[in-house]
């Protein structure tokens, strides 16, 4: 099951971030590292709102991948900076985990910083997560993690 989770999971972010391209909205590219860590993508949707979605690994002992997708709602006011662009996102998303044992589907809530610079393609993140797992057993869990991407326009 898990090769196939990954082909789909990969699959839909690479549609997704060609839509981003094709819309001249561009997409970010990067790494993000913590609970789970690898890969980090996300495109804007508008001026304030955007999906950010990782294929990515748990660094916590089982042989587990994960994919998530979150629309995110951002507030550049909370934030004063004198360079760049710096805001207080919010939003929801799903993850799916599988394990050599399972898989695991769940509701994420993610709550993060992000940082924009203003003469760099780079973006800087940290976040987290609660996250409600609903298949196969319903319990609270917590994702969380730092990253950084690569802006293509």
């Amino acid at each position: 099951m898990k090769t196939r989770t990954v082909i789909v999971a990969l699959l839909a972010a690479l549609a997704l971030c060609s839509s981003a391209l094709a819309q001249g909205r561009g997409f970010g590219l990067g790494i993000i590292a913590g609970e789970p860590t690898g890969i980090s993508a996300k495109f804007w949707t508008g001026a304030k709102t955007g999906i950010d979605m990782a294929a990515a690994w748990s660094v916590e002992g089982e042989n587990a991948f994960n994919f998530h997708a979150d629309y995110l709602i951002h507030d550049f006011g909370v934030f004063k900076v004198t360079k760049g662009r710096m805001a207080l996102y919010y939003g929801i998303g799903g993850r799916l985990v599988d394990t050599d044992a399972d898989a695991f589907v769940g509701v994420r809530v993610p709550v993060g910083i992000n940082y924009l610079f203003a003469t760099s393609p780079l973006d800087l993140f940290v976040e987290v997560v609660p996250v409600l797992n609903l298949s196969p057993d319903t319990d609270l869990d917590f994702d969380g993690g730092l990253g950084v991407r690569f802006w293509f326009r």
